[in-house]
Protein backbone atom coordinates (compact mmCIF):
# COMPACT_ATOMS: atom_id res chain seq x y z
CA UNK A 1 0.00 0.00 0.00
CA UNK A 2 1.39 3.60 -1.29
CA UNK A 3 1.96 6.10 1.13
CA UNK A 4 2.42 8.85 -1.40
CA UNK A 5 0.22 11.96 -1.73
CA UNK A 6 -2.78 12.32 -4.27
CA UNK A 7 -2.08 14.36 -7.33
CA UNK A 8 -2.91 17.80 -5.87
CA UNK A 9 -4.65 19.19 -9.20
CA UNK A 10 -5.73 16.01 -10.53
CA UNK A 11 -6.20 13.60 -7.57
CA UNK A 12 -4.70 10.81 -9.46
CA UNK A 13 -3.03 8.16 -7.03
CA UNK A 14 -0.77 7.13 -8.96
CA UNK A 15 2.11 9.66 -7.78
CA UNK A 16 5.90 8.37 -7.65
CA UNK A 17 8.98 10.08 -6.14
CA UNK A 18 11.98 11.75 -8.25
CA UNK A 19 14.72 12.68 -5.86
CA UNK A 20 13.15 15.31 -3.71
CA UNK A 21 10.08 15.78 -5.57
CA UNK A 22 6.30 13.84 -6.27
CA UNK A 23 5.38 13.35 -9.73
CA UNK A 24 2.39 12.62 -11.33
CA UNK A 25 2.15 10.58 -14.07
CA UNK A 26 -1.25 11.90 -15.19
CA UNK A 27 -1.03 15.71 -15.75
CA UNK A 28 2.56 15.76 -15.51
CA UNK A 29 2.25 18.48 -12.00
CA UNK A 30 5.56 18.00 -10.45
CA UNK A 31 5.73 19.50 -6.42
CA UNK A 32 8.34 19.42 -3.51
CA UNK A 33 8.33 16.84 -0.95
CA UNK A 34 6.76 17.85 2.11
CA UNK A 35 5.12 20.96 0.74
CA UNK A 36 1.34 21.93 1.05
CA UNK A 37 -0.45 23.09 -1.62
CA UNK A 38 -3.35 25.18 -1.61
CA UNK A 39 -6.07 23.36 -4.30
CA UNK A 40 -8.66 26.11 -3.45
CA UNK A 41 -8.05 28.08 -6.71
CA UNK A 42 -6.92 25.01 -9.15
CA UNK A 43 -9.15 26.19 -11.43
CA UNK A 44 -8.67 29.17 -14.38
CA UNK A 45 -11.75 31.33 -14.94
CA UNK A 46 -13.17 30.45 -18.35
CA UNK A 47 -12.34 33.69 -20.77
CA UNK A 48 -13.87 33.83 -24.10
CA UNK A 49 -11.43 34.95 -27.44
CA UNK A 50 -10.98 38.42 -26.55
CA UNK A 51 -10.11 37.53 -22.41
CA UNK A 52 -13.45 38.40 -20.89
CA UNK A 53 -14.53 36.30 -17.95
CA UNK A 54 -17.11 34.14 -18.97
CA UNK A 55 -19.92 33.37 -16.32
CA UNK A 56 -23.09 31.02 -15.92
CA UNK A 57 -26.20 32.63 -17.51
CA UNK A 58 -24.17 35.21 -19.63
CA UNK A 59 -24.80 35.36 -23.73
CA UNK A 60 -22.05 34.59 -26.17
CA UNK A 61 -21.72 35.17 -29.75
CA UNK A 62 -19.91 32.66 -31.72
CA UNK A 63 -16.97 34.18 -33.88
CA UNK A 64 -15.87 31.49 -36.45
CA UNK A 65 -17.98 28.94 -38.24
CA UNK A 66 -18.25 25.60 -36.65
CA UNK A 67 -19.28 22.52 -38.22
CA UNK A 68 -21.15 20.38 -36.00
CA UNK A 69 -19.55 16.87 -35.71
CA UNK A 70 -21.83 14.05 -37.31
CA UNK A 71 -23.82 16.31 -39.13
CA UNK A 72 -24.16 18.56 -42.64
CA UNK A 73 -25.06 21.55 -40.22
CA UNK A 74 -22.86 24.34 -39.26
CA UNK A 75 -22.92 27.07 -36.50
CA UNK A 76 -22.58 30.44 -38.39
CA UNK A 77 -20.69 33.04 -37.24
CA UNK A 78 -22.78 35.72 -34.94
CA UNK A 79 -24.90 33.04 -33.99
CA UNK A 80 -26.44 34.31 -30.09
CA UNK A 81 -25.84 31.70 -27.42
CA UNK A 82 -27.73 32.61 -24.35
CA UNK A 83 -27.64 30.99 -21.00
CA UNK A 84 -24.35 29.12 -21.28
CA UNK A 85 -23.22 26.35 -18.68
CA UNK A 86 -19.46 26.40 -17.88
CA UNK A 87 -18.07 23.06 -17.21
CA UNK A 88 -14.81 21.22 -17.12
CA UNK A 89 -13.05 19.39 -20.19
CA UNK A 90 -11.92 20.05 -23.05
CA UNK A 91 -14.69 21.99 -24.35
CA UNK A 92 -16.10 25.16 -21.79
CA UNK A 93 -19.50 25.29 -22.51
CA UNK A 94 -22.36 23.27 -22.55
CA UNK A 95 -25.20 25.32 -24.72
CA UNK A 96 -28.36 24.79 -26.08
CA UNK A 97 -28.53 26.58 -30.04
CA UNK A 98 -31.80 27.36 -31.42
CA UNK A 99 -32.26 24.93 -34.34
CA UNK A 100 -29.80 22.60 -33.43
CA UNK A 101 -29.92 21.66 -30.32
CA UNK A 102 -27.49 20.73 -27.04
CA UNK A 103 -24.05 21.53 -28.01
CA UNK A 104 -20.57 21.56 -26.64
CA UNK A 105 -18.25 24.98 -27.39
CA UNK A 106 -14.70 26.08 -26.79
CA UNK A 107 -14.86 29.56 -25.52
CA UNK A 108 -11.99 30.40 -27.66
CA UNK A 109 -14.36 30.12 -30.24
CA UNK A 110 -17.33 32.49 -28.57
CA UNK A 111 -16.77 36.02 -27.53
CA UNK A 112 -19.22 37.78 -24.56
CA UNK A 113 -22.26 40.04 -25.37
Amino acid sequence: MSTLPHCPLCESTYTYEDRNLYVCPECAHEWPQGEVIDTADKAAPVTDANGNVLEEGDTVSVIKDLKVKGSSLVVKVGTRVKNIRLVAGDHDIDCKIDGIGAMKLKSQFVKKV
